[in-house]
């Protein structure tokens, strides 16, 4: 039995009082003793009965109710520290999305939560491991191609945590293998260009080991220049590939020499006047007065001036002026060098690739005249390693212009 309590004791002498007094008010000593006795049974009726207790919970049902709550904690601490991560991440629990945070909506759709997971991440391997409560999670990645958007990759990790719940990160990987696969793609145009003029000179020399060919003088000369030409192109290509490999290899170095671009732009002009028969007329240049001080590599911003040239007179038409035109920007932080031709111009949707390596817009025209697919890949990689960054405009059937643009020395700003 347990202690007694105060309120029942006090109740109990409340009916033995009233039971009293209510005897006393009667006449025959017999009532009053029926109604005595009645009181005082019912009172300690009262002080000894314990009243009846509530059933106690089944244990298994209060452990389920107390891990749901500790569950419910954790996931709500795992979301506040998940939420300002910029990668997917999602929180599953019984192969379905407990928790996202925004970076996962976003990639998702805000419909995951609550949703099983291999209805969120559309990916067999991904979604076995994530099903099966018995898999082991070692954090390796696994590759997902197409969540999000069908270029993307993806590369999904697992981390088991406390209480059954998953963790899963998705990292964006689409930029490592886009420069991949430019890397590989590089590498197969690189050996298809040089494989192309070597096959061509072979062909000639077999051709001309044949006695009965070797005797006709035309045949021969044909076949020799042919060959020569190839093997000037094979040339021009292998001194463009050095010339990307040096460009690459010193790009986090800022050219600190002051140049003479007035200099440079002018032996340019030299020659193609007197080594490649152009007229003084085929080539306008526009300085100002005064041109600002820039720093820079000499020979790459003449290499940069003689691609951007070579290109204005191979792809302009025969008879129009191309145009050098060097200016400074309003605000006189800049520099920009454009070459301007007038010739068939180039459609919209090509010039935001013209600057990879070995795009061609007409890759038959292209080669007959002598391109080898690298002159606009190196001289953006030139403006860029000199702080600046190269532009390309153009309208059909009008002509095209490529700027570069370069950081004016502060310096130079300041004495004037």
């Amino acid at each position: 039995m347990n202690s007694i309590s105060r309120s029942r004791i006090g109740f109990a002498l409340a009916l033995i009082i009233g039971g009293a007094f209510f005897a006393s008010q009667m006449q025959q000593n017999s009532q009053q003793i029926i109604v005595m006795c009645a009181a005082s049974i019912i009172a300690l009726l009262i002080v000894l009965i314990d009243p009846p207790k509530a059933p106690l919970p089944d244990p298994a049902v209060v452990e389920g109710q107390r891990k749901r709550i500790l569950y419910q904690g954790r996931a709500e601490a795992y979301e506040d520290v998940i939420s300002p991560i910029t990668d997917p991440i999602l929180l599953v629990r019984n192969a379905k999305v407990a928790a996202a945070n925004p970076a996962a909506a976003l990639v998702l759709g805000d419909h995951i939560i609550g949703e099983d997971v291999r209805i969120a991440i559309r990916h067999p391997a991904a979604a076995d491991r994530l099903a099966n409560p018995n898999a082991r999670h070692t954090g390796e990645p696994i590759l997902l191609v197409g969540v999000g958007s069908a270029d993307q990759r993806w590369e999904l990790r697992i981390h088991a945590l406390q209480d059954g719940l998953k963790l899963v990160q998705l990292s964006d990987r689409s930029s490592h293998y886009a420069a991949e696969r430019m890397r590989t793609d590089f590498v197969a145009n690189a050996s298809h260009e040089l494989r192309t003029p070597l096959a061509a000179i072979k062909g000639f020399i077999e051709t001309l080991e044949n006695p009965e060919a070797g005797k006709d003088d035309d045949t021969r000369a044909r076949f020799l220049k042919i060959m020569y030409e190839e093997a000037d192109r094979m040339q021009r290509l292998v001194e463009d590939l050095m010339s990307l490999s040096r460009i690459e290899a010193e790009k986090y170095e800022l050219p600190s020499e002051p140049v003479d671009l007035e200099g440079i732009v002018q032996e340019a002009r030299d020659f193609y006047v007197n080594s490649r028969g152009k007229k003084e007329q085929d080539l306008r240049i526009i300085l100002p007065d005064r041109i600002p001080r820039i720093n820079g590599d000499k020979a790459q911003l003449s290499q940069v001036i003689n691609n951007l040239l070579s290109n204005a007179f191979k792809y302009g038409r025969k008879n129009e002026p191309v145009t050098i035109n060097v200016a400074p920007n309003e605000t006189g932080s800049m520099l920009r060098i454009s070459v301007i031709d007038a010739g068939d111009g180039i459609a919209a949707e090509h010039i935001p690739r013209l600057s990879e390596r070995f795009y061609r817009v007409d890759k038959g025209r292209s080669k007959s005249i002598g391109g080898t697919g690298l002159g606009l890949a190196i001289v953006k990689h030139i403006s860029e390693r000199h702080g600046g960054r190269m532009e390309i405009s153009s309208t059909v059937g009008i002509g095209t212009t490529v700027s570069i643009w370069l950081p004016i020395v502060k310096q130079a700003i300041n004495a004037t």
